[in-house]
């Protein structure tokens, strides 16, 4: 089978792709992005609460991804090594200060939505109405399954710091989110 058609194929094991994407291989590297960009997009679009801005910024990473995709050194590790690329493209994104951020106070939820989509759109209204390094914290312990420890080492932020970000953040959000709490007595 020819590189192209392997790079092409459902059935090629990720990690094949990413050896193949690391010799430069374009093919390989549109199939890798293919299979993980709802991934990531989803990812960002948690994290910033915009789904125009999680676009964006998961094209930042897959444009880094690309640029640097030869330094991964074990390929079954592309996904961790894609998460950490999303989170520290996340990170450069709160660096550069956008003032007007958060400048919206969060209106209350009056009535929550029935149906899952409303439910979705309420859980990331209330998302984008949390301190950004607390939002992270939050998308990375319940979206993405990682343990405190491992957000830890992710965002360089202390141990305690992340425990705090989580046990506040998860505070507010059943704050805001508790019309559906009061629903499920």
């Amino acid at each position: 089978m020819s590189t192209a058609r392997l790079a092409s194929s459902p059935e090629t094991p990720e990690a094949a792709l990413v050896v193949l994407a690391r010799k430069g291989d374009r093919a390989a590297f549109e199939e890798l992005v293919r299979r993980r960009q709802p991934w990531i997009r989803n990812l960002m679009r948690r994290l910033c609460g915009d789904a125009v801005a999680a676009d964006d910024l998961a094209q930042q990473v897959f444009l880094q991804a690309w640029k640097s995709v030869h330094l991964v050194r074990q390929a079954s590790r592309f996904g961790p090594w894609l998460k950490r690329l999303a989170v520290n493209t996340w990170l450069q994104e709160l660096r550069k200060g956008d003032p007007l951020r958060n400048a919206d106070e969060f209106e209350e939820l009056a009535s929550p939505r029935q149906d899952s989509a409303g439910i979705a759109m309420d859980l990331d209204r209330a998302l984008a109405a949390l301190p950004d390094k607390a939002r992270l914290c939050i998308v990375l312990s319940y979206h993405e399954c990682m343990t405190h420890e491992e957000i830890s080492e992710f965002t360089s932020m202390p141990l305690g710091t992340v425990k705090s970000h989580i046990r506040r953040g998860t505070m507010r959000l059943q704050e805001l989110l508790s019309a559906y709490l009061e629903q499920g007595k």
